[in-house]
């Protein structure tokens, strides 16, 4: 997809803040520091308008990115970041599976995945939370650069072991650093729009 226009939106918390001129959405989760800010960046071709940041568990909103007036991406907060505190995480996990169960225009959760680790049990219970509201999934294996890509089946393979990932589901191997996984990443969101 060719990259026109991308701008931070709103970081919403409760519903009523969400924006509401109904473009499909697209949501990004998955474990602080696995490097959604980097993909968000890459797939939109912008060095850091979703801000990275080297200490995990900065994002604690849905921080909503609108690109080419088309799509939302959406930003949900890392989980499993231990110096949050159970109350915070307890209210990011409402208001999370909130999104997940209501949200009319999400069309597409990207569970994003760092290929080099087995996923973890918050990994795996939010790929049984989407299977459960039977929200369209794709799993996102990121920072394949980081190993040899003679590994790279090795771990695609743990992956969806690990998560008992339906074979419906597609899996993009990604990196932020080479742009490895952006176009096949954006030829599922285009199908997922227009479906």
């Amino acid at each position: 997809m060719k990259i026109t226009q991308a701008e931070f939106v709103i970081s919403a918390v409760q519903p009523h803040q969400y924006p509401v001129d109904a473009l499909p959405e697209i949501a990004l989760a998955g474990r602080s520091n696995v490097g959604k800010s980097s993909l968000i960046n890459k797939l939109i071709l912008r060095k850091n308008l979703a801000r990275t940041s080297s200490q995990p568990g900065k994002t604690q909103q849905l921080n909503y990115y609108r690109v080419n007036d088309l799509i939302y991406l959406v930003d949900f907060p890392g989980y499993g970041y231990a110096k949050v505190s159970k109350t915070q995480r307890e209210q990011f996990g409402e208001m999370i599976e909130r999104y997940i169960r209501d949200r009319e225009p999400l069309k597409l959760q990207l569970l994003v995945i760092d290929i080099r680790h087995e996923p973890s049990k918050l990994d795996q219970q939010m790929y049984q939370w989407l299977k459960h509201y039977e929200i369209p999934t794709c799993i996102v294996a990121t920072k394949a650069d980081k190993i040899p890509r003679s590994k790279w089946d090795k771990h695609i393979k743990m992956i969806k072991t690990t998560l008992e990932a339906d074979p419906r589901d597609s899996v993009v191997l990604f990196s932020s650093e080479t742009g490895l996984g952006r176009e096949q990443l954006w030829d599922v969101i285009s199908e997922a729009i227009t479906t």
